[in-house]
């Protein structure tokens, strides 16, 4: 039998296009009014976004056709040079500071965020040391601490830009895959004892921290202050009802929702393409992890099985952490709707993350 061509999850690759597509869109219809109002210029952002878009597309591609078995090698290399880039987000000259925090690095005209590649760049070294070590997971010493040590070294410098939202969600990611790959319960019972405790200090040390969980709470009773972006964010929703106000149509971007191209673009696709869009939305982020647990399942080999689960959880709790957010559901935490938010370092990190789920997903077509 002769070998005909490589054939990826064709079914992965469509929801993401659709939804970098409907980002696209989403990002012009939110943040045209306010780059008028800011830029001058009502393409302002959707520009940027393409041209990340873009970039995104070719490394995708890129990541399509490498053996993904070559990340593997390379995982220790990738680790040092995020942990220094992360390093060098906290050095005046290199790291900027937009809005009190300090997470990006200047390239050119453009700003990179190096927590964006964090969660990706851990992701490969929880897979390879589950490769190597898989059978001493159960062993605290051996198999669990070096882990949890390799996780606060980028868990800190992130929670101190200060980043919760990331924080967060890369233990999130750590821990239910150490879970998924056998984790004993009773160090998964001790590490809560741990963190949690240490969260709590967190927000409690941090004014605005603590006014999101008391809005998180009872929005209403700050509803000018601290409560005032998710009520904003409750309106778009209602005015949206089934079938949305149309695109561009939305009300609440127009200098009442803040963050209406980021963080809370969620909440002007309910507005203006109304339930019925946001529903689409959740089902293209759910047909998305069912493909990747799914490349999970099929992988070729154990390395494979570990990143692609820790690639889907990735792209799985972000996007329903920020939907969530925007319905009232969580604190306010800073994180983008995947592929859709505004946001470069991000898009192009994920379209990275789906270039290797891609390539884990291959086999050969028999002619």
């Amino acid at each position: 039998m002769k070998l005909k061509q490589l054939h990826c999850d064709s079914i992965l690759l469509a929801v993401t296009i659709i939804l970098v597509l409907i980002g696209l869109v989403m990002v012009f219809s939110s943040s045209g009014v306010y780059a008028m109002e800011k830029y001058n210029d009502a393409y302002y952002f959707l520009k940027r976004q393409v041209v990340w878009a873009a970039l995104g597309a070719m490394i995708m591609l890129s990541a399509r056709k490498m053996d993904y078995r070559n990340l593997e090698k390379y995982t220790y290399y990738i680790m040092g040079l995020v942990f220094l880039m992360l390093l060098a987000v906290m050095i005046p000259g290199f790291g900027k500071e937009v809005g009190g925090a300090r997470r990006w690095l200047v390239l050119g005209g453009f700003t990179f965020q190096p927590s964006e590649l964090a969660k990706f760049a851990l992701i490969l070294f929880i897979a390879k040391s589950l490769v190597k070590r898989s059978d001493q997971l159960r062993n605290f010493a051996y198999g669990y601490l070096p882990k949890l040590i390799v996780l606060s070294f980028f868990f800190l410098p992130i929670l101190f830009q200060p980043d919760f939202g990331t924080a967060i969600t890369i233990c999130a990611v750590t821990f239910i895959m150490l879970m998924l790959a056998g984790l004993r319960s009773k160090f998964l019972i001790y590490s809560i004892l741990v963190i949690v405790p240490l969260f709590t200090i967190a927000i409690m040390n941090a004014e605005y921290r603590m006014r999101r969980i008391v809005a998180f709470l009872n929005p209403w009773e700050n509803e000018s202050n601290a409560g005032f972006q998710v009520i904003q964010s409750f309106y778009a929703f209602g005015r949206g009802g089934v079938f949305g106000s149309g695109i561009g149509s939305s009300s609440q971007k127009l200098f009442y929702l803040p963050e209406a191209h980021t963080d809370f673009i969620f909440s002007v696709i309910g507005e203006e393409l109304g339930f019925t869009g946001a529903l689409i939305i959740i089902i293209l982020f759910s047909m998305l992890i069912w493909r990747g647990f799914f490349i999970a399942y099929h992988a070729k080999d154990s390395f494979g099985v570990h990143v692609a689960i820790g690639l889907t959880l990735l792209i799985g709790i972000q996007a329903f952490m920020n939907m969530g957010v925007t319905v009232g559901l969580l604190p306010t935490k800073g994180l983008t709707l995947p592929f859709v938010s505004m946001g470069g370092s991000s898009l192009v990190i994920l379209m990275l993350s789906i270039g290797v789920l891609l390539n884990i997903s291959e086999k050969p077509i028999q002619k």
